[in-house]
């Protein structure tokens, strides 16, 4: 049976240096490689980086665009001490917040080489902090 990917594209600076970061940090897949894009597989989703550095932005200008996913609670704890040990500049350093509240969540924020954030998030009781009817 088919289920749904998800798919986002977003411009970087340079192709081969977003790769190796998508692979060597989160362990992406990568998929077709073209000459000025290339799709990676993260988290279920697929991801086309395009080569387009006059379209990156400043960090400043940023706001709050980012994109991330949501993981169950010992995969985020994994990743967070992974990425710790790796002495990833985080732009919000793992946390949890909300403890012992239905609302707990758990939260670390970074970006990649061409400043595009991600936040990747974990719920101790999802359909409740999320308010899914």
């Amino acid at each position: 049976m088919f289920r749904p990917i998800f798919h986002l594209a977003f411009p970087v600076r340079e192709l081969e240096e977003s790769k190796n970061f998508y692979v060597t940090t989160f362990g992406a897949k990568v998929g077709r490689i073209r000459d000025k894009w290339l799709d990676i597989f993260l988290f279920e989703a697929q991801i086309t980086l395009h080569e387009r550095p006059s379209e990156v932005l400043p960090i400043e200008e940023h706001g709050v665009r980012h994109f991330g996913a949501v993981l169950a609670w010992s995969d985020w704890e994994t990743l967070a001490n992974r990425l710790d040990e790796m002495r990833i500049q985080f732009k919000v350093r793992p946390n949890v917040s909300g403890v012992d509240t239905d609302a707990e969540q758990a939260k670390m924020l970074l970006s990649d080489p061409s400043g595009n954030a991600i936040e990747l998030k974990a719920y101790r009781n999802l359909s409740v902090a999320l308010e899914i009817k």
